[in-house]
């Protein structure tokens, strides 16, 4: 059976969320100082996080296309607004780094991720589907 559109979104999503929670334990993606590609510190709270979403995301698209659509929708509500906060605070309150840590002076860019995959959720999640696999039949 070949997955709907939203379910392919969404099975991307499980790859790159459980690709983010790897890197953290592969060498050669982390620095000397101990950063992912040089830019993100991560830390248990976000490898779980991730791993959460990522598997989140799989059972969502192997599930159905309405939980498929419910993910996308969910979820990139969710990143979105927490990449809103980390831009705002500089943490994060899904690996609860804002409750941990409080305001920290984080660059703009560690929060790129956050922002990008929950408007990419929120965009795919709210994409009129139906409408497209109606003209395609």
């Amino acid at each position: 059976m070949r997955p709907t559109p939203p379910q392919a979104a969404a099975l991307a999503f499980a790859a790159i969320l459980l690709f983010a929670a790897a890197t953290d334990y592969i060498p050669a993606f982390r620095d000397a100082e101990g950063r992912v590609f040089g830019l993100f510190r991560l830390d248990v709270y976000k490898d779980a996080l991730h791993l959460a979403s990522g598997l989140w995301a799989l059972a969502a698209a192997l599930w159905s296309r309405h939980a498929a659509v419910t993910f996308l929708r969910a979820f990139g509500a969710i990143y979105l607004l927490d990449g809103m906060v980390g831009v705002i605070t500089g943490s994060s309150f899904l690996d609860l780094s804002l409750f941990l840590k409080g305001f920290q002076d984080s660059p703009l860019l560690s929060n790129g991720p956050h922002l990008s995959l929950g408007l990419a959720g929120v965009v795919l999640g709210w994409w009129p589907w139906r409408a497209a696999a109606a003209g395609a039949a």
